[in-house]
């Protein structure tokens, strides 16, 4: 039974990790990632929006469908399928009436709206008119899920437990896929938490703690990161909604993988003609509690949740005929191999001296501006080190 203060899963004692093998077997595997693998996890690691890209990476209906599946839409479902159509009527009428666009009839109703992701892969004029589409029906669906959280008699626990399933589930199949899963990890951030956070960023703004829920895999090796970044798109996170500018990535050099592996290599120009165009070149993301020497994978999804079935309601319910039945739930992933995390519990990079450092920026933000005799008269505050104590569900790492 797992509590909702955090739970680990290493793999049994004496049991050899998933997914270790000859050479043979780790060429076979790398033989299985496609283009769109590639531009998938590269979203994930560098924080980009889905927004500025000019194409997509799918070659066949398969790929299309898993897409679909991981964003909780079920090709084989009418009603989803009829969802998409409206979507894609919706995003149409918005861009010709809104932004002046002329959509050609093929793309505004000839072929089926999930075919546009197709289009949106291959070569031509079309092309460049169903990214238009389905980047402003990414956004209204977005918007309507968030919009039905409004207007569901469900609690924000209720949802979280729906994530964790989710998450759990997916980590089981991961694991059984081969990926070499040694130990997870999960939490909720607790009140004193989530105050203290606040209290040291500049954003006192509860929406921006992105971190409310998170998970931790630890994989055997760093050579394993590549492919249980793969499996996660492929299963559970849509790269679509990654939360731009929140991720960090300390480990993997992505472009250096890529050369490097004469499987992967041709996949390359395409790669570096997506980063000609996505806007995603900033600076990475620093958090100044962590230690010098810290590294993590660390990734912020709105991760897709489908609650009619949770509700014991059909998809045609009159409860989701505007918007759908998914919600959208931020979702917070760290990501790092045994050695490095290891490395990340010791000295100045353990996650108790990041809650001291964190703790002493918040008792001096709180006393700023306090006059040297308040100061005198004041008890002498509490020592950090008793305020620093591991708060339930925190997880070492990042907070």
């Amino acid at each position: 039974m797992l509590d909702d203060n955090g739970a680990i899963f290493p793999l049994p004692a004496g049991d050899p990790p998933p997914g270790a093998g000859p050479a043979g077997v780790t060429q076979a595997r790398l033989e299985r990632f496609s283009l769109g693998d590639l531009a998938g996890i590269r979203n994930l690691l560098r924080g980009g929006s889905v927004i500025d890209w000019h194409r997509l990476y799918f070659t066949d209906r398969a790929e299309v469908d898993r897409f679909l599946r991981v964003n909780e839409f079920d090709p084989d479902s009418a009603e989803d399928m009829e969802r998409l159509a409206a979507l894609r009527e919706q995003a149409v009428e918005y861009l010709e009436r809104h932004l002046g666009f002329r959509i050609p009839d093929e793309v505004a109703d000839g072929i089926p709206a999930r075919d546009l992701l197709l289009v949106a892969s291959q070569k031509g004029k079309r092309r460049t008119h169903a990214c238009i589409v389905l980047k402003t029906m990414h956004v209204l669906h977005h918007l309507a899920g968030r919009e039905l959280l409004t207007r569901l008699p469900v609690s924000a626990d209720q949802i979280f437990h729906l994530v964790e399933d989710k998450v759990l589930h997916t980590v089981e199949e991961m694991k059984t896929a081969g990926c070499a899963v040694v130990e997870f990890e999960w939490s909720r951030k607790n009140a004193d938490s989530l105050i203290t956070k606040l209290l040291a960023k500049r954003e006192t703004i509860a929406a921006d703690v992105y971190d409310k829920l998170r998970f931790r895999t630890i994989t055997s090796s760093e050579e394993e990161l590549l492919f249980v970044l793969r499996e996660i798109t492929q299963r559970l996170v849509p790269f679509n909604y990654v939360i731009p500018g929140q991720s960090v990535n300390d480990i993997i050099d992505l472009r250096r993988s890529i050369e490097g592996t004469p499987t992967l290599r041709h996949f390359l120009p395409d790669l570096l003609d997506l980063s000609e165009v996505a806007a995603d070149k900033r600076a990475p993301l620093q958090n100044e509690f962590s230690g010098p020497s810290f590294r993590m994978i660390n990734f912020v999804a709105d991760l897709p949740v489908r609650l009619d079935k949770f509700l014991c309601r059909p998809p045609g319910d009159p409860l989701f005929a505007d918007g759908g039945a998914v919600v959208f739930v931020l979702t917070e992933f760290q990501i790092v191999d045994a050695r490095t995390a290891d490395a990340n519990e010791r000295g100045e990079n353990s996650h108790d001296r990041y809650k001291e450092r964190q703790i002493n920026r918040v008792r001096a933000r709180l006393m700023h501006g306090m006059k040297d005799k308040e100061k005198d008269e004041e008890p002498p505050p509490p020592s950090p080190t008793i305020l620093a104590r591991p708060q339930d569900g925190d997880l070492s790492g990042l907070d």
